[in-house]
């Protein structure tokens, strides 16, 4: 008698290519109707005499920018330095913003797992109080706070920095000054490289890491020792301060809105991931004779972090994506410029697409590296 499964094989091969049918079938009708809105779409904007494309891109930029990280001239530059500016202002908050409530976060949530009853319900109250407010309601309530420091005239001053409601303004160094440092840091680094390719011991060149830094603050004493460092710092000229460097109130409320937002939930996600790793871990811990602190930080948190590492990859998602939330306070982020040159240009939909594709290629370059980092910490597990 013949097996079953050669008897089936008809059957089996016919399954599969229905299964195909259907699939592609699947497929077809949302491709069919993206196909048909967009013909739709185009036939509309040509009949109303509207011009379609992405051209606009090369145009000059009749706009201004309040604030950027690259230079700009209205009038001259284009729309695509436009989107470039609004791309390096929404990733330096974002990456700030990050790193503060990755900070803020942790200590709040290794807080609420403290024995000591008021830290514990003060940093509860925390996570309670700040998760439950809209991030709209807490960058406005930091924005009119800042708005409400006093003058130029009579800013607050601590060394050489002067806060007000135009913003922080602190001295910097000369640009020869900076080359000398960096200059001083890259020589540590090659320093440690060379002792890691000479057969230094981890632990060896982490012996040697202090002294290395205290190189580069001696090279920066020195510097200034011997008057080679030149401070711009920030006057009183009118009603405002001219030099050094500013932090205007958009972009400091913003930050601490979103660092502060941002803290409330990563702190529940460091709080869940150290409840979930196993209380044995604990007592082997108390077994081998090491105290509280050495067992968190050497044996707890670091499974703890690869536990919690898929949420907290969610939440700085998140976090950039709430950076658009900055229209709200006026800050020059890439959703704000976008909106601002999409009623300039008469061209929305290519405006928004560009957003999209933006803010697209910032999550799908933030969850590779962080499937990079879960993949580093799982194969350090084995």
């Amino acid at each position: 008698m013949r097996p079953i499964a050669i008897m089936d094989r008809p059957t089996a091969v016919t399954g599969a290519r229905r299964q195909r049918l259907e699939q592609l079938l699947v497929l077809a009708v949302p491709v069919l109707l993206i196909a048909w809105l967009a013909a739709n779409t185009a036939a509309n904007l040509k009949a109303k005499g509207v011009t379609t494309g992405f051209g606009f891109l090369a145009m000059p930029a009749r706009m201004g920018i309040s604030e950027g990280f690259l230079p700009f001239v209205a009038g001259v530059d284009s729309y695509a330095r436009v989107v470039a500016i609004g791309l390096c202002n929404t990733l330096f908050v974002s990456v700030l913003a990050i790193g503060i409530a990755t900070v803020i976060g942790t200590a709040v949530g290794l807080s609420r797992l403290s024995g000591n009853w008021l830290l514990s319900r003060c940093a509860g109250t925390f996570v309670e109080l700040v998760r439950n407010v809209p991030l709209p309601l807490q960058l406005l309530l930091w924005y009119q706070t800042l708005l409400n420091l006093p003058s130029p005239r009579t800013a607050i001053q601590f060394g050489g920095a002067y806060l007000s409601n135009r913003g922080l303004f602190f001295p910097t160094v000369s640009a020869a000054t900076t080359l000398w440092l960096v200059a001083a840091l890259l020589l540590a680094v090659t320093l440690l490289v060379g002792l890691r390719a000479a057969g230094v011991s981890r632990r060896g060149w982490r012996r040697r890491l202090p002294a290395l830094a205290l190189s580069v603050v001696g090279a920066a004493a020195v510097l200034l020792a011997i008057g080679e460092v030149e401070l711009d710092r920030p006057t009183l000229r009118g009603f405002n301060f001219s030099g050094g460097m500013a932090i205007s109130p958009e972009l400091a409320a913003l930050v601490l809105g979103l660092s502060i937002y941002a803290a409330a939930f990563v702190a529940e996600i460091v709080r869940a991931s150290v409840v979930s790793v196993p209380r044995g871990q604990w007592e082997a811990g108390r077994a081998l004779g090491l105290p509280h602190g050495r067992i968190l930080r050497k044996i707890i948190l670091p499974q703890a972090l690869r536990l919690g590492l898929p949420a907290l990859g969610n939440e700085y998602l998140s976090t950039i994506k709430n950076s658009s939330l900055a229209v709200i306070i006026g800050y020059p982020e890439l959703a704000s410029l976008i909106n601002t040159m999409a009623s300039d240009t008469g061209q929305p939909i290519e405006a928004i697409a560009v957003l999209m594709v933006s803010y697209l290629t910032i999550s799908l370059g933030v969850g590779w590296l962080l499937h990079r980092c879960e993949q580093r910490l799982a194969l350090a597990q084995r």
